[in-house]
């Protein structure tokens, strides 16, 4: 018996998953809350584009989840031993960058910079760089338009340089201390590895193409010469970053005896390299060309691949098409919504004060309710628009509310305004002609929501399929860490053995794709005056239109 290890590094807590080799099944797992900040997460009251993580946080869950996802292994299985475990993979959030020291240690292990907000990580939702997002797409345009094309146009504030160029204009000293910058996705794994030189820890490509610019067209990262343009200092870090990054076949290094010993686990033992969270969550949803990949969780990611034989087109306002990126042999095509999972957790508890019970009882609610029938239209960018716009300054909008309007009929608004905003992404990749044969959606809300799935069905008019895991993330991070183990000579042998969907999807109903063909084209209206596509657009028959089309539902 072969086993390895899935370590899936989410916004509030960090998941550990042992998997069998042989056929994926997961006998072992665990979940611990990060201990820093409001649910893991460090706020700035008077910034609220401000989301920072304690990097102290991820190593004390790296040994607690791990240690407890084996216990439960051996409780689980009496014939399990840690000493069967062949290999371990991580994937976390990005591009959630942190500053560290010339050994490899964060800023924010320090005495002297623990309190500083800039020495921590920079969490991935974290939008403080707008403004350097905005200067580095204007200059770009000016300077090098092929690091905008692949990344759909435009630079994000989600995204490394941003964040960094940021950290230099507010907190230079925090800056000036870096030795380097590193995402969480690489961090994890060197620690692992004992990696002490930050030069010298193997960066995966997912997040170096997508994130920072990176692209063996131009020779790796974006140039001194423009990164002068944005400031020299930007510039003179480049050669403390890294030259080369790899994709998923490749091994972050082995595991060092330091964390061999705190984990019980063998030394030697090969660690796989580091991918963003969606995209190891795509292979372990059994991605690959023809098969669009929706994890739904606080921010959905959608994550499709195109054969690197082949060359995708250009595709305005996605997150970027990167060569090797998510799995290897096949260029990774990334699209998202900043925020879904968020917006629901939003108005069930920030604004209703309601638990777990109020989101079951408002489910139990909106699943009586026609498409149409409360005559709400509402746009999904509570925390900006990822794709297809990528304009972190748009907020979110509800239109039709009346003195009858109940919280039960906003909250099925607010699910269909991220159905609307998948069905944004889906077409515009369709348009320019990335396969989609199939969808599958995993996460917990896809897992637990029947109701959402169904309406992301009749929104999409596509079937929604649901991976058989619970815990692609981490499962897709245990298969990679199969494969640079050599239990299989490939990916795709690898998901054939260990992913697969559950035997239920959800069918589209034609009746309630009409209405929200309907309901979409009002949605794409409004989506498109507030969004800045259309100048000077009309919106005034939006409202009218909603009446009627609540009118109809209610007569039926």
């Amino acid at each position: 018996m072969r086993y390895t290890i899935g370590l899936d590094y989410g916004s509030n807590s960090a998941r550990a998953l042992v998997v069998d080799c042989a056929d994926g099944r997961e006998i072992g797992t665990a979940v611990v809350d990060y201990p820093s900040g409001q649910q893991g997460i460090l706020l700035d009251p008077a910034d609220h584009h401000l989301a920072r993580q304690n990097p102290a946080d991820y190593l004390w869950v790296l040994e607690q989840a791990t240690l407890r996802a084996l216990a439960a292994a051996q409780a689980a299985e009496a014939t399990f031993s840690a000493a069967q475990v062949i290999g371990i993979g991580m994937d976390g959030t990005g591009s959630s960058p942190l500053p560290v020291d010339a050994n490899n240690v964060p800023l924010a292990l320090g005495a002297a910079y623990r309190d500083r907000l800039a020495a921590q990580c920079w969490l991935w939702k974290d939008h403080t760089g707008i403004p350097e997002a905005e200067a580095i797409t204007a200059i770009a345009k000016r300077l090098r338009p092929q690091y905008l094309a692949k990344i759909g146009g435009t630079y994000s504030s989600e995204w490394f340089w941003a964040k960094i160029w940021h950290c230099l204009k507010t907190d230079p000293e925090v800056f000036a201390a870096a030795f380097s910058w590193v995402e969480l996705a690489d961090y994890v794994p060197a620690v692992l590895c004992g990696v002490s030189d930050p030069r010298q820890i193997r960066r995966g490509v997912c997040m170096a193409g997508h994130k920072a610019m990176y692209a063996e067209d131009w020779g790796g990262l974006p140039d001194t010469e423009f990164l002068t343009a944005l400031d020299p200092q930007l510039a003179a870090l480049r050669g403390r970053l890294y030259e080369t990054a790899y994709d998923a076949s490749a091994a972050a290094g082995t595991l060092c005896a330091e964390w061999a010993a705190k984990l019980g686990l063998p030394a030697g033992i090969p660690v796989a390299i580091g991918e963003m969270d969606v995209h190891y969550g795509a292979i372990g949803c059994g991605v690959t060309e023809g098969t669009l990949v929706k994890v739904i969780g606080t921010s959905t990611c959608d994550c499709g691949v195109v054969g690197a034989d082949k060359q995708p087109a250009d595709i305005p306002g996605i997150c970027g098409i990167v060569k090797g990126a998510i799995l290897p042999g096949y260029y990774g095509i990334e699209a998202g919504q900043s925020a879904v999972g968020d917006i629901f957790k939003w108005w069930v508890e920030g604004v209703c004060g309601g638990d777990s019970s109020l989101f079951q009882s408002l489910t139990a609610e909106i699943g009586t309710m026609q498409p149409g029938q409360s005559g709400l239209l509402a746009l999904d960018w509570n925390n900006g628009n990822r794709t297809i716009l990528v304009d972190q300054r748009l907020t979110g909008l509800l239109l039709g509310q009346t003195l009858h309007t109940t919280r039960g009929e906003i909250y099925r608004a607010l699910i269909e305004a991220t159905a609307f905003g998948a069905r944004a992404i889906l077409e515009r990749l369709k348009e320019y002609g990335v396969p989609v044969a199939r969808i599958v959606c995993s996460g917990g809300i896809a897992e637990k929501d029947p109701v959402l799935m169904q309406i992301y069905a009749d929104v999409t008019g596509c079937e929604m399929l649901v991976s058989r895991s619970a815990q692609s993330c981490a499962l897709g991070a245990a298969l990679g860490a199969a494969v640079v183990a050599g239990a299989y000579p490939d990916y795709a042998a690898a998901q054939a053995a260990m992913t697969g969907v559950k035997p239920h999807g959800y069918q589209p109903n034609p009746a309630a794709t009409a209405t929200y063909d309907t309901l979409y084209a009002l949605y794409r209206q409004t989506h498109d005056a507030f969004g800045g596509v259309t100048a000077a657009a009309s919106l005034g028959n939006v409202m009218k239109d909603l009446l009627a089309i609540k009118q109809a539902a209610q007569a039926c």
